[in-house]
């Protein structure tokens, strides 16, 4: 990506509407339903459930935050105060998820960006590390999460 372009995150609403109209329903919480075929044939045109969609609206929306934020917590830098949200998954992996705010805000990323270099080839920033094993020392942050996996099942 070049200087000034941005990222945008893909619409995951949009996604789950294409690939239910791809693959169907495969319901939670009700049987499936036979599929009207007479649609495609052109003589009938199928009138969505506005319960059902509501009902999908709201497991897009319980599925999407469980995939984006099981296990996550807060974590602030103790230098620079940047906030990520952290997932200790074992003894040497952890995942960190980072906010536009919390990049520009971090000391020794924005030393990356003035010497030339790109934060997106440090593999962290070390006071940050620091802070995690403190947030982990102090209990803030559990040294293995024990929050559900966000796969499914």
């Amino acid at each position: 990506m070049s200087h000034g372009e941005q990222h945008s995150a893909p619409d995951v609403d949009r996604l789950a509407r294409s690939m239910l109209l791809l693959h169907g329903v495969h319901g939670h919480d009700e049987p499936a339903e036979p599929r009207d075929t007479s649609a495609r044939s052109g003589s009938k045109v199928a009138v969505p459930d506005p319960r059902r969609a509501a009902a999908l609206r709201e497991a897009t929306q319980r599925d999407r935050e469980r995939y984006l934020n099981s296990g996550l917590q807060p974590v602030d830098c103790r230098f620079c105060h940047a906030s990520v949200l952290v997932k200790k998954l074992g003894p040497g992996h952890t995942a960190v998820q980072w906010s536009s705010d919390a990049a520009r805000r971090c000391a020794y990323f924005t030393e990356v960006r003035e010497s030339g270099g790109d934060t997106a080839r440090s593999r962290a920033c070390p006071k940050l590390a620091d802070s995690i094993d403190h947030a982990v020392a102090e209990g803030i942050l559990e040294r293995v999460s024990t929050a559900p996996s966000p796969g499914d099942g």
